[in-house]
């Protein structure tokens, strides 16, 4: 299993004070069914103390992409038209193939969070 953060995503994380280890650690509880499904291989999750949600897109099962977070005090969730959105993007980081991921961290567009890590 391998687990990513989007460039975005990272940078939004720092500024919230979200560690590695925590988006790691929710990782292995999404596979637990401890998040909820919105289907279409998007996950929320809660992190941070309850304060935030993030977005979590699975690729094949093998690997998880995080992607959008957002503070429960500002925002309850996302629109409809937001998740369709996330479930296309899932799709398509479904269709990535290794050698595209491997560009993705090497343009730091992706950063590689944990990979096969025990937690």
């Amino acid at each position: 299993m391998r687990t990513f953060k989007t460039k975005w995503f990272a940078k939004k994380a720092s500024a919230h004070g979200i560690a590695d280890i925590a988006l790691c650690e929710a990782v292995q509880d999404i596979q637990r069914g401890l998040a909820i499904d919105l289907g279409g291989g998007v996950f929320k999750k809660r992190l941070n103390c309850n304060r935030d949600r993030a977005l979590v897109l699975a690729k094949s099962g093998d690997s998880w992409v995080y992607t959008f977070l957002f503070a429960k005090q500002d925002r309850a969730g996302i629109s409809s038209a937001e998740l369709q959105a996330f479930r296309k993007l899932a799709a398509q980081y479904d269709q990535l193939s290794v050698g595209t991921i491997a560009t993705l961290i090497e343009q730091n567009e992706w950063v590689e969070i944990c990979h096969e890590k025990k937690i």
